[in-house]
């Protein structure tokens, strides 16, 4: 076995080691790593086992409030959003916490068809939004990859007047190489899949059957999705089946795998927790919960640890927690969201449930949650100008690490919000935008303002999709 095919860099006797080293709180330990984390280099694991045994409220508040500036550091008060859109609910795994999992007579099974796509794309224009997540189970109709790559397709052609879906994610089954270089030629942005859990014996016991149940093939992924030349990588865990330490640190020493033999880690990391699902009795009493006080800190220690590596949090947390969450790490989120396929043509509740891969947290529609971000000095960014630019992988990281990023993604961040108030918000959402973005140009320097302002005045006068 190799790395193209199992996770040879997969250590728990290491992981194991670092958590029983770091069983207790250390105060002073603990000061040290947050001087450390502030210099923007990252952390090492041993570093974030000992953020993650902290228990004193106030000593969490100061791990808190380091994350919260460095994330201002890195990214400002700009904030990515995106929509899933779900294209397929056939599956050939028997995970037991998911909705999806093929043996579940509890859930409506639906493949969309390319016109059926179109729709689903056109209506998430018509809100705004510019960047989409697809997501299917792990099955696919007629000849497989094909029918993924179709739906890729379907998205980029897809019009409402005149706009067009900019960037395409992807969270899709594992592939081959060979699959994966198709996929790439296909304009993707990210590649996104979650591992679950790297526990072995916790993922041999929830994953019955299927191609799902090999736990090498899947996390080998990102190497064969890094060989076919997609340096676009997104990682992500379903927090809830082993613990939560554990998890967090194989998750940073998968990442550390990726920069020691590419040079380049993830681009983002989800971080979802089990949500209550259609026919899963796994979901509804997760083994290993975790309190929002301890997701709230391993949010934190995820940003101190990768401070230039995305984090997504998706609509399965409430407003709440996601506010909260928004000023300690996360950077990335989607709004307005659907987990089953059709589901906004088919419109209704947001809570549909046997239909849906999970339970919704946040049940907000997309201007709904521009309007709470803009009220509280966020600046929502549809933008998608390091795909285009030839800025994704490792190019993306030279420019972050030096802090040169936040250069471009300001004034883009601004120009698609501008672009989003215009065309699409009610107006007391675009009160309150214009008013977020004159504050965010105040705190500017000379060029990045220039830059931004003259972004702004093309929108302004007509023209749409302009970025630096």
């Amino acid at each position: 076995m190799n790395a193209d095919t199992g996770a040879v860099w997969l250590d728990e006797g290491r992981i194991a080691a670092a958590l029983e080293a770091h069983k207790t709180e250390d105060p002073g330990l603990v000061a040290e790593i947050l001087a450390k984390a502030e210099e923007l280099h990252g952390l090492t694991s041993d570093d974030v086992a000992a953020l993650l045994a902290v228990r004193d409220p106030e000593l969490a508040e100061s791990v808190f409030a380091a994350a919260a500036r460095v994330k201002d550091r890195i990214y400002g008060r700009r904030v990515v959003l995106f929509a899933p859109l779900y294209f397929s609910s056939l599956c050939s795994n028997e995970c037991l916490y998911c909705a999806f999992r093929r043996g579940n007579d509890a859930v409506r099974r639906r493949a969309l068809s390319m016109e059926e796509i179109d729709r689903e794309t056109r209506l998430l224009l018509r809100q705004g939004h510019k960047r989409l997540l697809l997501v299917a189970g792990e099955a696919y109709p007629g000849s497989g990859i094909d029918y993924v790559l179709d739906a890729i397709d379907a998205v980029y052609a897809a019009r409402e007047d005149g706009d067009s879906i900019r960037r395409v994610n992807v969270n899709l089954a594992p592939l081959s190489v060979e699959d994966f270089r198709r996929l790439r030629e296909r304009r993707i942005g990210t590649f996104q899949l979650f591992q679950e859990t790297y526990h072995r014996p916790t993922y041999a016991r929830v994953h019955l059957a299927g191609p799902k149940r090999d736990f090498d093939w899947r996390a080998s992924v990102f190497d064969r999705a890094m060989l076919a030349g997609i340096d676009d990588v997104g990682m992500g865990l379903l927090y809830g089946l082993y613990d939560w330490r554990f998890e967090t640190l194989a998750l940073l020493r998968h990442i550390e795998h990726l920069e020691e033999r590419f040079g380049v880690g993830c681009h983002t990391i989800s971080v979802p927790r089990m949500e209550p699902a259609a026919g899963s009795e796994l979901a509804l009493r997760p083994p290993h919960p975790l309190s929002d006080e301890e997701f709230l800190l391993l949010v934190a220690a995820l940003r101190l640890a990768v401070p230039y590596t995305g984090i997504i949090l998706s609509t399965r947390e409430s407003a709440t927690l996601r506010q909260k969450a928004l000023e300690l790490g996360v950077s990335q989120i989607s709004a307005g969201s659907r987990t089953s396929p059709g589901g906004y043509a088919d419109g209704g509740d947001n809570k549909d449930y046997d239909a849906a891969q999970f339970r919704l947290g946040d049940c907000r529609e997309l201007d709904e949650v521009v309007a709470d971000l803009a009220e509280r000095g966020y600046i929502p960014s549809f933008c998608t100008g390091c795909y285009r630019k030839g800025r994704p992988g490792k190019d993306f990281m030279d420019l972050a690490r030096p802090g040169l990023i936040r250069r471009k993604c300001t004034p883009n961040a601004l120009s698609t919000f501008e672009e989003y108030l215009l065309d699409y918000a009610a107006p007391e959402t675009r009160a309150l935008g214009e008013s977020a973005i004159a504050r965010c140009l105040d705190d500017l320097d000379d060029d990045v303002r220039a830059i931004s302002e003259r972004l702004l005045r093309e929108v302004r006068d007509g023209r749409r999709d302009v970025y630096c």
